[in-house]
């Protein structure tokens, strides 16, 4: 039997992106088969090239950790010999990904409108901090200061402690989705229509839509949420206990798992108080069902305490670090951690593919590039350059 195809096989993408979000939504559409030719400045590459230790060998591990499947084409847009590659490239792109400050492209003339114009059936996708509209469109975006601004940090940490950035850069990540997301959509409607259009994806916007819940509630009470912790706002018992030897979480996300989590717990009579037997009564009286409940958990381990509360279906679990989240037998089993060869650096692993398609399944197929690694490759194949015209433009500093 063939090997079936990814969904995006046959797709090619320009990738002007660097740092994060860009190359986060550029690799989601290369593991789905894009071709996706990363472009680079010359002797410098993207800035993560540069963020490190650690580093494995010349390469840094944040590099590696988002550009796989990808080809690195070193070109400088500022040069004519690279704008005329670019153009190139154009003609038989797709999609364009870019996530300069608004404005940048549009002095290259490589704006939404010029390549719309010239490229009708372009897809053209903007990432950046504030949107490419609003009075905020010139600033420049930063994952930290997005997770401020759109009010993150102010539900992060302990009631009574600081404000806290989340230990990933969840707004960049989730502008990446939001950008690769946008992009398919797009790819969609142009089957219908026959034509591209902007993706206009901003980090504040990606981030705000976050807030789900915590907005709604402030909706209906007009009432900023406050940190509560690790402590849900509306869910009790949700949040993190001590057991004899450390934390674990505890989920119980209605009254039916309520009751199984007291069978366990041995808290038959407590199951029944009217102070406690429906989510809205325990998040009414939470200040005395907290104490109740920290001092009957302190008598088990957690692993204790985790494998009599899923043998119930009680959802519940360890407070884990990275090593042993990614030594978990279950991410062994969903293929979460591949192993792919690098050009330099021999064998490297990165995490795998978290949407599982049963018919044409994205793949990790190639470890991210050294930079230019693919230059002549590309200008002789797809922009269709000779030998002699790569070493000129090489020579003048356009590649």
């Amino acid at each position: 039997m063939p090997k079936p195809s990814p969904p995006l096989q046959d797709l090619l993408v320009i990738d002007l992106t660097r740092v994060l979000s860009g190359p986060y939504c550029t690799m989601l559409l290369a593991d789905m088969g894009a071709r996706v030719i990363k472009i680079e400045q010359p002797g410098r590459g993207d800035d993560t090239r540069a963020w490190g230790p650690p580093f494995v060998g010349d390469e840094s591990a944040y590099f590696l950790s988002i550009n796989r499947n990808k080809e690195s084409l070193t070109l400088d847009l500022k040069h004519t010999h690279g704008r005329r590659i670019l153009e190139r490239l154009l003609d038989r792109a797709d999609v364009l990904v870019e996530n300069f400050r608004p404005g940048t492209l549009e002095r290259l003339d490589f704006g939404y409108e010029a390549v719309s114009n010239r490229w009708p059936r372009v897809i053209y996708c903007s990432i950046s901090g504030f949107g490419q509209t609003g009075p905020r469109r010139d600033q420049p975006g930063y994952d930290a200061v997005i997770q401020a601004e759109a009010g993150l940090m102010s539900l992060t940490g302990e009631a009574t402690g600081p404000p806290l950035r989340l230990g990933v850069a969840i707004a960049d990540i989730v502008t990446g989705m939001f950008a690769a997301q946008g992009v398919t959509m797009a790819l969609l409607a142009r089957a219908r229509t026959g034509r591209g259009q902007r993706v206009d994806v901003g980090m504040l916007d990606s981030t705000a839509a976050l807030l789900t819940y915590q907005a709604a509630n402030y909706f209906a009470t007009g009432r900023a949420p406050e940190r509560l912790g690790n402590r849900h706002p509306t869910i009790v018992p949700y949040e993190t206990f001590e057991a004899a030897d450390g934390e674990f979480v505890l989920a119980v996300g209605n009254d039916d798992l309520w009751r199984r989590f007291c069978r366990v717990a041995g808290l038959d009579d407590t199951a029944g108080d009217t102070r406690f037997a429906t989510n809205r009564a325990r998040a009414q009286n939470y200040g005395e069902l907290r104490g109740i409940l920290a001092r009957t958990l302190r008598t088990r381990s957690k692993a204790q305490w985790i494998a009599a509360l899923n043998a119930e279906g009680v959802p519940c679990g360890a407070v884990r670090d990275v090593a042993e989240t990614l030594s978990d037998p279950q991410i062994a089993a969903r293929n979460m951690v591949e192993t792919v060869e690098h050009l330099t650096l021999g064998s490297v692993q990165t995490l795998g593919i978290p949407i599982k398609l049963s018919a044409t399944p994205g793949t990790v197929r190639t470890a991210p590039p050294t930079l230019g690694q693919h230059t002549d490759q590309i200008l002789r194949n797809d922009v269709g350059l000779s030998d002699e015209e790569i070493a000129t433009v090489r020579a003048a500093g356009a590649v």
